[in-house]
């Protein structure tokens, strides 16, 4: 079943579950969230990272990737200039079949994915490893930023854990594209377990890579 939804292009990935702050003001999409107000809730749109183009400016997007995120916007705060500033989370996958640029900003049309755990009998042990690993990659954050990090318990659900360490640990926008993209929830650990081993490794082998903050929302000027 698909359906057709409004799309906004960033340079970020979101996962399902994570908060998305976004500041509007370019026009076009000052009218997609106008839009938006207009219909009853929930009042969703797209957003699918950028391929090739940029966020703003006259050329704009020219491609996208295939695998975006549904966006509910929680709560959207009028400026006097026309701009909003919008608090959204991420709710479920889609798959991106075709778009659509008859209105000034891009629709598409989108199939959602299933958020499948996989190899069930892998599950757990995947959990495991991936908990352990990332406790040690904000260790060694923490080591080099000089300062401490600190973290609630980590979630045991393999799909909500997937998604909370891809949203987390600091990597390339095509790494964090293809965490999003896969298939079910083992893959996914399996693979940020990889990354994760990876970049603790570079982080003990250096000293100049500082420790971000945890409490800090990511926030696209848009």
């Amino acid at each position: 079943m698909t359906e057709m939804l409004p799309l906004f292009p960033l340079t970020t990935v979101l996962f399902p579950g994570m908060r998305l702050p976004l500041h509007i003001f370019e026009e076009r999409y000052v009218q997609l969230v106008r839009d938006l107000l207009e219909r009853p809730e929930p009042r969703q749109f797209g957003v699918v990272a950028i391929r090739k183009g940029r966020e703003t400016g006259v050329d704009g997007v020219t491609a996208l990737h295939e695998v975006g995120c549904v966006a509910t916007m929680r709560q959207a705060e009028p400026r006097e200039d026309g701009r909003f500033d919008l608090a959204t989370v991420g709710e479920q996958r889609f798959r991106l079949l075709q778009t659509d640029r008859s209105l000034p900003y891009l629709r598409g049309e989108v199939e959602p994915l299933a958020d499948d755990v996989g190899d069930a009998a892998a599950a757990a042990p995947a959990v495991q490893r991936v908990q352990a690993a990332f406790r040690r990659y904000l260790n060694a954050l923490a080591d080099r930023g000089g300062g401490v990090i600190s973290v609630s318990d980590l979630p045991d659900e393999p799909v909500l854990l997937s998604y909370v360490v891809g949203a987390a640990v600091i990597i390339d926008l095509p790494e964090r594209q293809s965490l999003l993209a896969a298939p079910d929830a083992v893959t996914r650990l399996r693979a940020e377990r990889a990354l994760l081993v990876r970049e603790t490794g570079m982080l003990r082998a250096t000293t100049s890579r500082p420790a971000p903050d945890f409490s800090y929302e990511p926030y696209s000027p848009n």
